[in-house]
């Protein structure tokens, strides 16, 4: 599941809590977001300390903002924090937010994601000093006619990780939506985090770029793990309980991005809702969220959520596994008697 805990320190612990509930009830991973608000390897540390077998993600962290050795020191101590429990879920993030926030440049987004799944792995083998010549990455850092990302004072010197890591490699988890991104996860990432994820549509919107990637991909890898899903609802009338959902796609597709750089919005339009698309984000744009919300399509909420009987959520477990998804990320929610607990417990059972 997507970890949520806005609200300030009184939330991370209720959400430590929650997560320790669910982890008896048989929940195996949890991504920890990371925005604008409390950064997420810290909840990651305290995760780890509250619970004993779930697996913990960053959902995600930005490439741009921190260099890729620090985030290979950040998993590697998550990693060693939690016995060996960490997933490191990366992407690029969109300019508003990297060159609003971390004042960074937004420059070169697939070329500076490969380059740190790169760098990471070379850093947690830890069998020599890291030396790395990029097209935007170079480790050391060149002098000033060098080339690369900026210059330095040609003092820098090949480094290694001071402690070695407990795994020899953490997996890197890619959240990629655009084509060019899905086949650079494909051919790279240990696992793909896409979001809105339809099965039933998968083939046609990105079944190239995950053939081309994993043409391409090291056989060492092993296959592409995927993780994907929605909210989660289990109960006769169930169905019901989908609305809840509105806000989310409402915010995504109207609130995400700047205008021509949302990649949401990109993707509800090739799921065939153009026009729907348009009308959420002039409505949330105008500042009418509710409006925005009423406006998502019930066929998209039914298509990226997981509401209603048990058939029919054994249906969707089906859909979801013929379409290689590993990973069934759910946001479960309390409905008809059934506490989020109870869901994920009798979700694990019906996909055993």
């Amino acid at each position: 599941m997507q970890l949520r805990y806005e609200g300030g320190a009184a939330a991370v612990v209720a959400a430590a809590d929650q997560v320790a509930e669910l982890e008896r009830a048989g929940l195996d991973l949890v991504w920890v977001p990371e925005a604008y608000a409390f950064d997420a390897p810290s909840f990651m540390g305290y995760l780890a300390a509250r619970t004993s077998r779930v697996e913990i993600g960053t959902g995600i962290l930005s490439v741009f903002t921190r260099t890729p050795a620090l985030l290979a020191m950040t998993a590697a101590g998550v990693d060693a924090l939690s016995g060996g429990r960490c997933h490191l879920g990366l992407g690029t993030s969109g300019p508003g937010v990297v060159e609003g926030l971390h004042g960074v440049p937004y420059a070169e987004p697939l070329a500076r994601t490969r380059e740190t799944v790169e760098v990471l792995r070379a850093f947690w083998k830890r069998d020599r000093p890291v030396t790395y010549d990029g097209r935007v990455l170079r480790l050391p850092l060149p002098p000033p006619d060098g080339g690369g990302e900026g210059g330095g004072t040609g003092l820098g010197v090949p480094m290694r990780l001071l402690t070695p890591p407990v795994r020899p490699a953490v997996p890197v988890w890619v959240a990629a939506l655009g084509p060019r991104n899905v086949r650079l996860t494909a051919e790279v990432a240990d696992g793909w985090l896409p979001m809105f994820f339809v099965p039933e549509r998968y083939e046609e919107i990105w079944g190239a770029e995950l053939r081309a990637g994993a043409a391409a991909r090291d056989p060492r890898l092993g296959p592409l793990r995927v993780s994907a899903g929605g909210l989660l609802a289990i109960a006769p009338h169930a169905a019901r309980e989908r609305d809840r959902a509105r806000g989310q796609l409402a915010l995504f597709i109207g609130g995400m991005g700047a205008p021509g750089h949302n990649y949401y919005y990109d993707l509800v339009c090739r799921y065939g809702y153009a026009a729907e698309a348009a009308a959420v984000a002039r409505l949330y744009r105008a500042g009418d969220r509710a409006g925005a919300a009423a406006a998502v399509p019930a066929e998209l909420l039914e298509a990226t959520t997981l509401c209603g009987p048990e058939s029919y959520i054994k249906d969707r477990i089906d859909a979801y596994r013929a379409a290689g998804v590993t990973h069934l990320q759910v946001q479960p929610v309390p409905g008809e008697g059934r506490t989020p607990a109870a869901q994920v417990a009798r979700l694990a059972e019906l996909c055993a």
